[in-house]
């Protein structure tokens, strides 16, 4: 029986008690997380990244309380989450994800290999602005980059919406006749984070009985008996047979779409025809503009109508596939239609859903006029003043006055003789050099370090200068600059995108007081890698002429050694003069404390919550320096700024290798009291507890061999994990008498690792 054929055989939905709502005030992402909790999918991949981020969030909590059974699963970057994604779907579940901007882009190659292989999922995209230069709020840019995956795309207005929305998109998905991922996309923080009055069924019944069963696949990966080859390489001209169904399946999906809204019209209430018009029967000019700012738009058009101008708008439900009909209908007697959008296809002369109007209008001969206006990027509020100065493009053209048939919106002419002034001097070199001295002794080839007493050191400038707007107690910015303390001379720093990036850069302001260069998340060391391999090539070709070469060193941090660490072992493999330097605050912090795979397990994050089903998270943190240090480079470290002098020894080290031999690596444990639940003040001893414990234990790995910097035990000073555990809210429920076992896992690895770093130290070979 089809979806329509059980609803007909219900009662109407306001009658029938399996469809009772609620009413509530929710914003977009926990309408998302909702709707997914009640169709109780099989797995969630997923990576963070803000503004989709706390759809995980949301499920998580949600999960450490019982409320579904979905398996949420964590990658370590968006490249993997569609992979774990098209893995699951192609195993026959029910699968979702969730989204935005360069995550969005980061997984692209994976989009269309699940679509041409029909496999159905559902794909929140929170539609987020596309870096450079790195901007987190909302635009379409990632958007329209989707429009070519071969996705279905529904388009969210609402937080109400977005409930609604991924509840059909699911039934679209699975539909026989449909069999494809499709993409949810809604704005990022207009809708994704305002709250609205909103609707959702009190009973998780009506969504799975709306939704329906898991189909069947064609196919079972677990069929024995069958086995089957998902994924071949394909010839022509079987390549084209395949793309021309999944063409077809693709226009199916307009009608089924259509289908699905009706039935969830008759349960719920709400219909979603596959344009949003308002008041556009017998306008003379019309906004097309998509999701959020459509709303806006109305405002603007019931003004215009009460000064006699005959204005509408149009929004899209629906995007792929284009409902071409729909629009030359809806638009077929509008005189002057201009399209509004928050993305440029640079170079065309108008963004996509321009084309693609004109091309609709064009097809039936329309005599239309079609202008198009790029507003909003980057998040630009939208008002409905915005919405009234782009109608009165329309009315200059509607009265044959000239106007430019494609143009921004919103922006202000520079005047190119004013730069940003320079707000910080550049540092001399005797403010930074002749501090600490590294010689090397011939005979034995080791590397002798002299530091000054601390007090000299505080002679030396600071690479990085105040002002920075890191939350008060921060442990990144202590820990570099003591780091800095033992490099000498000039430096070229790169930053992941990441609290320490993202704090000290707010255009036009800095608070590097050297060379500063930023690229995301996954792709730092490989961008250092280039810088260093220009500068030494330039030099050889007599391009840069100067006294003492630089320093490179990549900071990166904020879970950058999950998504970036790829990136830093191929750079380690190559052996490039540089150093990474990580600082660990146990998660992603620059996106709201979100688990990484350095936070400890147990530990509570926003997505690895406490609760009745689950305490924390789930496995243990990952030892990136024994990875760096498998990956045989020169040096590797550890430091805390607890133990500053034993830091500066180990920076010196770094920057003689990185400016001698090749790579050197070092990790600094550093304190977030925002999202370690700690006072501000704690930070210095919070961290000195963790090597204490030996949980972060202070080594070196030298050309392969491995040196105990500060043996706690054998100082008498070896403090119980639970002297560390007991300073911290997100660690404190491990000492409940009920998570003994769970704590006990916990002390076992610590002392396993510890044990191991000892074998090592008293065994060069090891």
């Amino acid at each position: 029986m089809s979806i329509g054929q059980r609803v007909e055989a219900l009662d109407t939905w306001s009658s029938h008690p399996l469809f009772e709502q609620r009413t509530d005030l929710c914003s977009g992402n926990e309408m998302a997380a909702r709707a997914a909790a009640q169709i109780n999918y099989h797995l969630m991949g997923y990576f963070p990244i803000t503004p989709s981020t706390e759809i995980a969030e949301y499920l998580d909590e949600m999960k450490a309380h019982g409320e579904h059974d979905i398996v949420l699963v964590p990658a370590d970057g968006e490249h993997s989450a569609a992979g774990i994604c098209f893995g699951a779907a192609a195993a026959g579940g029910r699968v979702l994800n969730a989204t935005s901007a360069q995550g969005f882009l980061y997984m692209l190659e994976q989009l269309p290999v699940q679509s041409g292989t029909r496999l159905p999922m559902v794909l929140n995209l929170v539609t987020r602005s596309v870096s450079g230069p790195l901007n987190i709020h909302g635009d379409h840019s990632d958007l329209y980059y989707a429009l070519n995956t071969g996705w279905p795309i529904l388009l969210a207005r609402t937080p109400q919406a977005v409930y609604d929305m991924n509840l059909m998109a699911l039934r679209v998905a699975e539909h026989p006749d449909v069999r494809l991922p499709v993409i949810v996309a809604y704005d990022g923080f207009f809708t994704s984070h305002s709250k609205q009055r909103v609707q959702y069924f009190a009973n998780r019944e009506a969504v799975q009985w709306f939704v329906g069963p898991v189909r069947k696949a064609e196919f079972d990966l677990f069929d024995r008996d069958h086995p089957v080859t998902v994924g071949p390489y394909m010839n022509e001209p079987d390549y084209i047979h395949n793309k021309y169904q999944q063409s077809l399946a693709m226009y199916r999906a307009g009608e089924v779409f259509a289908e699905v809204a009706a039935a969830y019209a008759r349960i719920s209430g709400r219909y979603y025809g596959a344009l949003d018009t308002y008041r556009l029967e017998d306008a003379d000019i019309a906004l097309v503009i998509l999701n959020s700012a459509a709303e806006t738009s109305k405002d603007a058009v019931d003004a215009l109508r009460a000064q006699g101008i005959r204005a509408g708008v149009l929004s899209f439900n629906i995007l792929r596939p284009f409902p071409v009909r729909a629009v030359q209908e809806a638009l077929a007697h509008v005189q002057v239609v201009l399209v509004a959008e928050r993305a440029d296809a640079y170079g065309a002369h108008g963004a996509n859903l321009t084309h693609e109007v004109r091309s609709a209008l064009q097809a039936v001969q329309a005599q239309c006029t079609v202008l198009s206006r790029v507003y909003g990027l980057g998040g630009k509020e939208f008002h409905p003043a915005d919405a009234e100065a782009l109608f009165q493009i329309c009315l200059q053209a509607w009265r044959g006055e000239a106007v430019p048939a494609f143009d921004y919106y919103g922006v202000i002419a520079g005047d190119p003789a004013v730069r940003p002034p320079r707000g910080l001097k550049p540092l001399a070199k005797e403010e930074v050099s002749g501090f600490v001295q590294v010689t090397r002794d011939e005979k034995t080839g080791e590397l002798i370090v002299k530091v000054p007493p601390l007090r000299a050191l505080t002679a030396k400038a600071k690479r990085l200068a105040p002002g920075h707007g890191a939350c008060p107690g921060c442990g990144i910015f202590p820990a570099i600059e003591t780091f800095l303390k033992g490099i000498e001379g000039d430096v070229v720093v790169l930053y992941q995108t990441g609290c320490a990036m993202v704090t000290t850069t707010g255009y036009p302001y800095t608070s590097h007081r050297v060379t500063y260069i930023h690229n995301l998340f996954q792709n730092g060391a490989a961008t250092l890698s280039g810088v260093v391999e220009m500068f030494w090539e330039r030099k050889r070709r007599g391009e840069i002429q100067i006294g003492e070469d630089p320093t490179f060193i990549m900071i990166t941090g904020d879970g950058g050694m999950d998504i970036g660490m790829g990136s830093a072992l191929g750079a380690a493999m190559r052996n490039h003069k540089l150093i990474i330097l990580e600082y660990d605050n146990e998660g992603y912090m620059n996106t709201g404390s979100q688990l990484s795979y350095s936070t400890p397990i147990g530990h509570m994050t926003a997505t690895s919550n406490v609760g009745a089903a689950q305490q924390g998270k789930a496995f243990h943190h990952k030892d990136t320096p024994q990875i760096m240090a498998a990956a045989n480079i020169p040096y590797v470290f550890t430091g805390v700024e607890a133990y500053p002098q034993d830091l500066i020894r180990k920076a010196a080290k770094a920057q003689w290798y990185a400016t001698h031999e090749g790579m050197a690596y070092g990790k600094v444990l550093t304190a977030c009291p925002l999202n370690w639940k700690t006072p501000d003040d704690a930070g210095n001893e919070v961290v000195g507890l963790a090597v204490k414990c030996c949980f972060f234990p202070l080594y070196e790995v030298e050309h392969g061999i491995t040196r105990i910097t500060y043996d706690p035990e054998a100082r008498g000073e070896r403090v119980p994990a639970r002297a560390w555990l007991e300073r911290m809210g997100k660690s404190k429920h491990l000492l409940r008498p009920e998570n003994e076992a769970l704590l006990q896992a916990f002390e076992a690895e610590v002392e396993r690792r510890w044990r191991r770093l000892k074998a090592k130290h008293e065994h060069e070979l090891l």
